[in-house]
């Protein structure tokens, strides 16, 4: 039969997504988890979430929460961390670990027939940590050196100041990594203390997942588990989000990180607060405006970073320097449009829709993408039906209720606008948007 070249394919009608059963544990010592079966390949992840993220490090030890993490596998009370390495290796284990602003959360998947073997593994690793002198400094030395690296790239410099203007003295006013005098200032009982406080079964959610049914995956977490105990439970970190109880910024701020010669400005415009339409696919309003009809980027885009407390909306870009201003008005006028003089088209409410909503199941391919994603759920507090009802709830999303949000959360009078590139070049048409003084920060 001859193929029609002549017409496109039909598109056939979406497959239904399901997501597997979640089943909630909680063993005696107070460590919640929840199992999920995830057939096909036979592996297993083991995801350990633990409250304590960068929003839990004291005041001038920023980077300590991040730091302690990275002693994980550094060795055990019985292994060095080469024993570590090698014990992944026997296993064929992949293991890492994510500083968030509210979780540490470490990573482990191995083959289902070591699954006990890699909780134990992750368990001894994750109670009994070496915690030697040597690997502290080695650890530390590599951070700093990393710190200077981060000097030299704009984007890294951006999200710096950015967090710094959105959240000031505040926990999340900061990168994980830290800074280079809070760096200095960690001491290896500083590290310690840290992780007695904070590596608590209580403060833990384990998420485990794999080709493997409820009853042995909780097998595989009480085995190497169960024993885990810790020190009382007044010892409790304060939770971040606690301290964010309003919008950073009640008026608008302009700021710039000086780069004299940069041949192009980095951008980062937001808030602490209507993502597809805005900014969240390569047909978004802001993307076509900066790239397709101006030419000043290769893209933009728009983001939330989701958090307990208030988290910000952003826009991230990098553009000509000559167009800095010209690309900060634009996007500020393409948030206010948004917010009921240009709402959003039917067009684009089908796109968003699609975008959103047929890919979704490419979320939930692997174990270790179901195991971490059940864990967002411990993380926000969100209902184990969360992922099952989010297609039809997106398509239930109509122009009004994106006008509505819009008004709600996102107000330019209000935004961040901050700039890494030359003052020098840009400094006269930046004070011209009228968003008030120009801030000069510090480089790097």
């Amino acid at each position: 039969m001859a193929v029609d070249r002549s017409r496109l394919p039909a598109l056939a009608a979406d497959p239904q997504f399901t997501f597997p059963q979640i089943v909630r544990h909680e063993l005696a010592n107070g460590l919640k988890i929840r199992t999920v079966e995830h057939q096909g390949v036979p592996v297993v992840t083991l995801v350990m979430q633990i409250d304590g993220g960068l929003g839990a490090d004291p005041p001038e030890r920023e980077g300590l929460a991040s730091l302690t993490a990275d002693m994980v596998d550094e060795g055990t009370g019985s292994l060095s961390a080469i024993d570590v390495s090698d014990a992944l290796a026997r296993i064929g284990g992949e293991y890492d670990v994510e500083v968030g602003a509210d979780v540490t959360m470490f990573t482990l998947t191995t083959l289902a027939r070591f699954a006990d073997r890699g909780a134990r593994l992750l368990s001894d690793m994750l109670t009994s940590p070496s915690m030697r002198d040597t690997d502290f400094e080695r650890v530390r030395k590599l951070r700093l050196d990393r710190l200077r690296q981060l000097k030299d790239l704009p984007p890294a410099v951006a999200e710096r100041a950015f967090l710094e203007l959105l959240y000031p003295s505040h926990p999340y006013g900061h990168l994980a990594i830290g800074g280079d005098a809070s760096l200095r200032a960690l001491t290896l009982d500083d590290a310690v203390r840290f992780h007695a406080s904070t590596f608590l079964p209580w403060r833990a959610t384990l998420v485990v997942a794999g080709a493997m049914p409820h009853d042995e995956l909780l097998a595989v977490a009480r085995n190497a588990f169960g024993k885990w105990t810790g020190e009382e439970r007044l010892l409790n970190v304060p939770s971040a989000a606690a301290h964010v109880t309003a919008d950073a910024n009640a008026s608008a701020c302009l700021a710039i990180v000086p780069r004299d010669g940069a041949a192009q400005s980095e951008l980062r415009i937001g808030h602490v607060v209507m993502n597809a339409i805005l900014g969240g696919q390569f047909v978004s309003r802001i993307n076509l405006k900066l790239r397709e009809e101006k030419a000043f980027t290769y893209g933009a885009r728009t983001g939330f970073d989701w958090r307990r407390g208030l988290g910000p909306f952003s826009v991230q870009t990098s553009v000509h320097t000559a167009a800095t201003a010209e690309s900060i008005a634009d996007t500020l006028q393409e948030i206010a449009g948004l917010r009921g003089p240009r709402p959003a088209t039917p067009q684009e409410m089908s796109l968003a829709q699609a975008s959103l909503t047929r890919g979704y199941p490419r979320n939930f391919e692997t174990a270790g993408q179901v195991a971490r994603s059940v864990a967002q759920l411990a993380l926000f507090g969100l209902p184990d039906t969360y992922f099952a009802e989010f297609v039809p709830k997106v398509n239930a999303v109509t122009a009004d209720d994106v006008t509505r949000v819009a008004q709600n959360y996102l107000d330019p009078s209000r935004a961040i606008a901050l700039v890494v590139g030359d003052r020098k070049v840009t400094e006269e048409s930046l004070v011209q948007l009228g968003l008030g003084e120009l801030h000069v920060l510090p480089p790097g």
